[in-house]
């Protein structure tokens, strides 16, 4: 995948969060020029997780009139290899804080913890058709436009944990500040930096050079 294909992509899930439905329309066609349609169609299919049925349902009525592609076949359900899948997926994407993840959530409503990794990760974000670090940039994307900072914290340190480079999710981090209002690009830069200076103070002092 080139540096332009990642970048529409991100583009995409940003114009998904923010809702606006001639930027999305653009959003989409640069992806038909740039990326791989099933590329695409995979950061439309995991919206579902963050922005519900209807955005997405919604979006998909609008990708098969720009892309002009038919839907794929279904997958079949396999809950028990989602079940595995959604472990080993959530566990890269969360590291070390894994297990306190699932106590915390489970805490809050067992159903959740179960559904958050057998559907969320095992489901959907586990599915083979976008390598994880691009999901998890194009997540940091929506969730920087949506304003959810303790989310963008969690998947911030999820695309560097994926295998994502520093500098594309800063890049990320930028399309998101150039998809939002002013008050939730500074709230996105500033978890961003609140990572870095964790992962390197060096590397905080220098974000947001680039853009």
């Amino acid at each position: 995948m080139t540096s332009s294909d990642r970048k529409a992509l991100i583009r995409l899930s940003a114009a998904l969060a923010r809702r606006d439905p001639e930027g999305l329309r653009r959003a989409m066609g640069a992806c038909v020029s740039l990326a791989d349609p099933g590329w695409a169609e995979e950061v439309v299919l995991q919206s579902y997780l963050f922005l519900g049925y209807p955005v997405a349902l919604n979006a998909f009525g609008m990708w098969r009139e720009v892309s002009g592609k038919k839907a794929d076949a279904a997958v079949p359900d396999a809950w028990d290899r989602w079940t595995d899948r959604g472990e080993e997926v959530c566990r890269t994407v969360y590291g070390g804080q894994y297990e306190g993840l699932r106590r915390n959530v489970r805490d809050l409503h067992p159903d959740m913890e179960r559904w958050m990794v057998v559907e969320g990760y095992g489901k959907v974000l586990g599915r083979p058709g976008l390598d994880l670090p691009v999901r998890e940039l194009c997540i940091v994307a929506l969730l920087a436009v949506l304003g959810a900072p303790r989310q963008l914290h969690s998947h911030l340190r999820g695309a560097l944990n994926a295998g994502a480079f520093v500098e594309q999710v800063e890049m990320a981090v930028a399309e998101a500040e150039s998809s939002s209002d002013s008050e939730r690009g500074a709230e996105a830069r500033a978890v961003w930096n609140r990572v870095l200076e964790r992962r390197d103070p060096g590397l905080a002092r220098g974000a947001g050079e680039a853009g």
